[in-house]
């Protein structure tokens, strides 16, 4: 008779265990939507732009992040400092992680 009150509450704890974690599977669920929808293609983007601002070199026409159109003169690689000429006889001093965006095809700056 123990052997049948044992088994009895063995089955009713295993029942209640599988219902714990079907009552976590709709939270699972949505970390992993989540991070197919969200995390993953923010992390691809940011590795695009890191990539793109590693491989900036003189002659490049760029946007920086305050709205400045201009080409790369010069690179000082030791402190990641870019000179760009925004005009004739203008340039200025950014950083690296000051640039937006790389322009490609038709030139803004003459």
């Amino acid at each position: 008779m123990n052997s049948l009150l044992y088994a009895g509450a063995m089955s009713g704890a295993a029942g209640q265990q599988s219902n714990s974690v079907m009552s976590l599977l709709p939270f699972l669920l949505i970390i992993v939507i989540m991070y197919f929808l969200m995390i993953r293609p923010q992390a691809k983007k940011q590795k695009e732009k890191q990539k793109m601002l590693q491989n900036l070199q003189p002659g490049d026409e760029i946007l920086t992040i305050g709205g400045i159109y201009g080409r790369i003169e010069t690179v000082r690689e030791k402190d990641g400092i870019l000179v760009v000429k925004i005009a004739k006889d203008v340039k200025i001093h950014i950083t690296r992680s000051a640039v937006a965006d790389k322009i490609i095809g038709k030139s803004v700056i003459k």
